[in-house]
């Protein structure tokens, strides 16, 4: 097995607001999770603690549950997580407000006889399977959403976790019946990649390669080689800026089974 991991800041002066993780259980097999908490805008988001607190608290316990009941499906995990998560902070913040600390989220889990996944809002999974074919695995909810409604603060709230709009890791459990999940039998997988917006736009705002090029790039160059080919062209001063900033948190987890 190897496992290759990297983040990165958009900005060097704000805190990184991604979070990743992988382990191998001594159970066997093993589990990945990436988190992109969700950047609210300037303003009141009722909560005390921010978004990195939130990420590493929900990422740590379904990092922990995901390694510790391999009885529960992922989507139970994850409704779990958000659960205690909510539990966490309820007492303290104001968990019904539309900008309360939210994040996308990325779960693999694997043994000797399948591949779990699960996908939530807008980052990527992509899978190799043993033919030498790249699949992405994606929630394209939000990326049907108009670009000039996401422009307005107003609905983009009223869209999050709504019917006909997104849907994030919040305060409600029930967002996680709404992740897009699967099982593929493990011998029909080899790798696996789970890439933040902000790595996953080397293909999907970029277009510098297809999926299954942005994963040769991970296995040749690595996770910080992806992001690195990813800075540089955000550096470039005549490409325009990526949807509605230059720079994003980057992050980027590569397996091979």
């Amino acid at each position: 097995m190897r496992i290759d991991l990297a983040t990165a800041p958009g900005d060097p002066e704000h805190p990184n607001e991604d979070w990743l993780s992988a382990s191998a259980p001594a159970s066997g097999g093993g589990v990945l999770v990436v988190l992109d908490g969700v950047t609210p805008p300037r303003g009141e988001d009722g909560c005390v603690h921010g978004v990195p607190w939130f990420a590493a608290r929900l990422g740590g316990r379904l990092t922990e549950l995901s390694g510790s009941r391999r009885d529960m499906p992922l989507d139970r995990i994850l409704a779990r997580a958000i659960g205690d998560t909510a539990d966490a902070h309820r007492g303290t913040c104001d968990l019904s407000h539309a900008r309360t600390p939210q994040a996308t989220v990325v779960m693999v889990r694997w043994d000797g006889s399948c591949v779990e996944h699960l996908v939530l809002s807008d980052s990527v999974l992509l899978l190799r399977g043993a033919d030498g074919r790249v699949s992405a695995v994606l929630d394209d909810r939000l990326d049907r959403i108009p670009r000039e409604v996401l422009a307005s603060v107003a609905a983009t709230d009223a869209l999050r976790n709504a019917e006909g709009g997104f849907w994030t890791a919040a305060t409600d459990p029930a967002a996680a019946d709404r992740a897009v999940t699967g099982r593929t039998p493990r011998e029909e997988v080899v790798a696996v990649a789970a890439l933040t917006d902000g790595a996953s736009r080397w293909t999907d705002t970029f277009g510098e390669g297809d999926w299954a090029a942005c994963l040769d790039v991970l296995r040749k160059e690595g996770a910080e080689g992806l992001i690195g080919r990813v800075r540089a062209i955000e550096s470039d001063p005549l490409r325009p800026s990526a949807r509605y900033k230059r720079h994003d948190d980057a992050s980027a987890l590569y397996a091979e089974l």
